[in-house]
């Protein structure tokens, strides 16, 4: 089995190869900061728009520049459960608020996010050919299991 932690240099090796044999990569990228059944729903719904997908994973720098006080999970235990998914073909990780340079340099054929993203508002997809912002699955975010711990206390 091909190595599923990938950095851009060895991702953009293996998109091109599967490019050749007229595969087609889909993209998306997110914090997965504690992993929850919307996540899950998300990324099989992701999956299906194509045949290879790569989930971009904010660094915690990244992630702590977004979201204040997080991540909760460490990047490295954030990207080994990901990429233990069975839709999920390959994981990697951009420093950058934004996986705008990623992006580009992969140039993937569809943008996934999630419905409380616009199409429009989707980083990347003035680059990218087919953008899609997935239904929203309300009541399910990593925000709502942290409050909900949080009301524990």
């Amino acid at each position: 089995m091909a190595e599923t932690i990938v950095d851009w240099n060895k991702l953009k090796t293996a998109l091109d190869e599967a490019r050749a044999q007229g595969k087609k990569v889909v993209f998306t990228n997110g914090c997965f900061d504690i992993l929850h059944a919307g996540h899950i729903r998300y990324l099989r719904d992701a999956k299906k728009l194509g045949d290879v997908l790569v989930v971009a994973l904010n660094t915690d720098r990244s992630v702590s520049e977004i979201k204040p006080g997080r991540p909760i999970v460490p990047e490295a235990q954030r990207a080994e459960v990901v990429s233990a998914l069975e839709m999920v073909d390959y994981v990697t990780l951009f420093d950058e608020p934004t996986p705008y340079e990623l992006i580009k340099f992969l140039m993937p054929d569809v943008l996934v996010k999630g419905g409380d993203w616009k199409v429009e508002e989707i980083v990347g997809s003035d680059i990218v050919p087919e953008t899609h912002s997935l239904p929203y699955i309300e009541g399910m975010s990593t925000s709502a299991i942290i409050k909900k711990i949080q009301e524990m206390k």
